[in-house]
Order: structure tokens, then C-alpha cells, then sequence
């Protein structure tokens, strides 16, 4: 196994281990159940902390007003206001509606970051970076596959 092979083994093994059940969470399901309620790509964003591969989503281009829910359990997330182009591939937020995320820190892949789950369901839907526009000066950048978007 070469140096490379095993820390992204490692870092797989890390991240895996953060999907342990959120005793906060009000909408729970055992892992048969998200199975069928998601798509493969959804559970292993949503249940597993994977990340969709930038530029894939529809969303990151959607420009309507509207809002945007959770796929896991549907609850109101994001304002299409505050919505902006980070240029990331992803879309990407400078404020969640209230009460509706959580955050705790990750370590996985070797890297420190802010992870954002679903207040409801724990689902994972992303990342948030201090590297965003005013007034917040945070980006919540979003996995598309994580989302609904609702129209005005």
C-alpha cells in the first residue's frame, strides 16, 4: 500500500466514523429506511458526509426565488436570497434560515473545516468557510444533492 493509498483510506475511515447517530435529531430513520427514502448519491451525502463532485448539481445554477429544504426530511433551509455564485460548483449560501442547521467541526480527509447538518434529520448538506460575501461574511457551500429546491 502506497503512502498516498493509505491516508485516503485513512481519511475514508475518519469520515465514516462521523456518521454516528445524532441523539438531537427529531426525524430519525434506521439505515434501511434512509436507503429506500434517499437515492444512492443522496445517502451517501446526506448519511454517509459525502461530497458531490463540483459543478454537477442543477442547483448551483438555479436563479428563481424560492426556497430550499432538506432531501431527507424536507425542512426549510436557504433563502433563494441568500443565495450567490461562490464560483465553487456548489451551491452556496451566506445565511441559513433560522434554527433550521447545526454545525460541529471535521476532521476528516486531513483537513479542518466546519461541517452543516440538517437541525431536523442531522443530515450532512455541506461545509460553511468564513470566505463569503457581506453581510455575513460566511459560505455555506451546499451539496445539491442535499437539497429540494421549493419555487416561489
Amino acid at each position: 500500500m502506497t503512502r498516498s493509498s493509505f491516508l485516503i483510506a485513512a481519511a475514508g475511515f475518519l469520515a465514516v466514523g462521523a456518521a454516528a447517530p445524532d441523539p438531537n435529531s427529531v426525524v430519525t430513520h434506521s439505515d434501511a429506511e434512509w436507503r429506500k427514502i434517499l437515492t444512492p448519491e443522496q445517502y451517501e451525502i446526506l448519511r454517509q458526509q459525502g461530497t458531490e463532485t463540483a459543478f454537477s448539481s442543477p442547483l448551483d445554477q438555479e436563479h428563481r426565488k424560492g426556497i430550499y429544504d432538506c432531501a431527507g426530511c424536507d425542512l426549510p433551509l436557504f433563502s433563494s436570497a441568500t443565495k450567490f455564485d461562490s464560483g465553487t460548483g456548489w451551491p452556496s449560501f451566506y445565511r441559513p434560515l433560522p434554527n433550521a442547521v447545526r454545525t460541529r467541526e471535521d476532521s476528516s480527509f486531513l483537513m479542518d473545516r466546519t461541517e452543516v447538518h440538517c437541525r431536523r434529520c442531522s443530515s450532512h448538506l455541506g461545509h460553511v468557510f468564513d470566505d463569503g460575501p457581506p453581510p455575513t461574511g460566511l459560505r455555506y457551500c451546499m451539496n445539491g444533492l442535499a437539497l429540494k429546491f421549493i419555487p416561489a
